[in-house]
């Protein structure tokens, strides 16, 4: 079984306003980004909200999607990694943890990343563009525990650095992976980007 963490948590402070919920294509970022997900044939999606997350659920209503709750959204991505992972069965044996931030992933990329994961039989898949690493990260379920119980302070870069020899880089085709919205000027040029 595959899982998707979208990690949806953030208070969007740089932006100023709920990043998540900005128009985007006919719907919201965060549900433009959760249907790639879906449509790549992930067979579970998490959502990882704050506690007041209403406008959030509503934004992603119809859609086969199950939700986790962070309950101190204000710390570290790595607790709201670990509230999705709490909440994802046991027969999972591949993750995908992505920020709900990138509205330019798209499903034949997600689904191609996995591929790719698969294929290679590695234990960290990330992708990356120019020398970049992007999103989504997947894992192996061999390393889940070790995400539950390590890396404080220093979140997934831990454990990437732990396994460095055991990452595989996969060549993303285009940007996407890399480009999440953190200023309303990265909105507009990203809205500009898809059009």
């Amino acid at each position: 079984m595959t899982c998707a963490l979208l990690l949806a948590a953030g208070r969007s402070r740089r932006m100023g306003a709920p990043k998540l919920l900005l128009p985007w294509k006919g719907g919201t970022v965060l549900r433009t980004v959760a249907t790639a997900f879906l449509d790549a044939g992930v067979d579970r999606v998490i959502v990882v909200t704050p506690p007041d997350a209403a406008d959030l659920r509503e934004a992603l209503t119809g859609l086969a999607v199950h939700w986790a709750v962070n309950p101190g959204p204000d710390g570290e991505m790595l607790e709201s990694v670990r509230c999705g992972l709490a909440a994802a069965p046991d027969c999972v044996r591949t993750c995908l943890v992505s920020p709900a931030d990138l509205p330019l992933l798209h499903a034949p990329l997600i689904r191609a990343l996995l591929e790719a994961h698969e294929k290679r039989g590695a234990r960290l898949t990330v992708p990356v563009w120019q020398g970049r690493r992007g999103h989504p990260l997947i894992f192996d379920a061999s390393l889940r525990e070790e995400v539950m119980t390590s890396h404080d302070g220093v979140g997934l870069r831990g454990l990437l650095q732990t396994h460095a020899t055991e990452v595989f880089e996969w060549p993303a085709p285009d940007p996407s992976p890399c480009e999440d919205l953190d200023t309303r000027e990265d909105y507009e040029r990203l809205r500009r980007t898809s059009i």
